[in-house]
């Protein structure tokens, strides 16, 4: 692997091989052969700018972009900068700009894709990928729902009314069907922690920061959230502490969410 150690080459493979949900569960040893073969690169992303703009017309890209540590990574689009995808550490992004499997058919308009926080990233290139597809039917069956889980995100997404405790469920809803499909939650309490501030729930729900806010605050008045903001420097951190009742919130009409005081 050019520019990595073999001390960082090992430590790569044994990270993807444990925590990525695409390679999760893969001989080490064959990972290593391809990337040997056609070496990643790791890069660190910084907060507030662009990785790359997707779905530019006969533009696409030539490695998949693995989220090794940090995030969220976002994608606005646009005119109304609204936030469609929201992806964690254990993902993959970039699926849908690589001339390869379902993103030969998965079109959008062009939108923003950047690191909302600082993140370190492997950028595997499209050649070890096609390699994985074609001979694994496990990668093959995981690439597949990396696609209908984008898919089910912004179908989430479509259900965020103007009811704010509606919107504000549908996201955090989204974001507990993505995280538990891809192995990444929950918590052995059966809690989710999510790194979600207040800025990314506001566009993607397309309500006002003080709405957001008071959101929340319900929310967490009737347990079904909660913050730790003792070992939470950032004060992002937002835990799903009743997942069940949300849904209730999720499906709710306005007369069936009591604590929010606007009617």
């Amino acid at each position: 692997m050019s520019d990595l150690t073999q001390d960082s080459k090992l430590a790569l493979i044994e990270s993807l091989t444990k925590n990525n949900f695409l390679f999760r569960g893969l001989d080490p040893n064959l990972l290593s052969d391809y990337l040997n073969s056609t070496p990643p690169i790791l890069e660190k992303l910084y907060s507030n700018r662009p990785i790359f703009t997707a779905f530019r017309p006969d533009i696409s890209l030539e490695y998949l972009y693995v989220t090794i540590e940090g995030g969220p990574i976002i994608v606005r689009s646009t005119p109304l900068d609204r936030i469609i995808s929201i992806t964690y550490a254990g993902s993959c992004f970039g699926m849908r700009n690589l001339p390869f499997s379902f993103g030969n058919v998965s079109r959008a308009f062009p939108s923003l894709v950047e690191a909302y926080k600082t993140a370190d990233v492997a950028k595997i290139p499209l050649s070890v990928i096609r390699d994985l597809y074609d001979n694994s039917e496990m990668f093959r069956d995981r690439y597949g729902l990396l696609f209908e889980l984008e898919e089910k995100f912004q179908y989430h997404l479509l259900n965020c009314s103007t009811y704010p405790p509606q919107a504000v469920a549908a996201l955090l809803r989204a974001l507990i069907y993505q995280e538990r499909e891809l192995g990444n939650q929950p918590q052995s309490n059966g809690n989710f922690c999510f790194d979600l501030p207040v800025d990314v729930i506001a566009k993607a729900c397309q309500l006002n920061h003080r709405t957001v806010e008071q959101v929340i605050k319900g929310m967490k008045k009737v347990g079904l959230l909660k913050t730790s903001k003792s070992s939470d420097v950032s004060g992002d951190l937002i835990y799903v502490i009743n997942p069940e009742e949300l849904k209730e919130v999720y499906g709710a009409t306005r007369d069936k969410v009591s604590w929010w005081p606007l009617r």
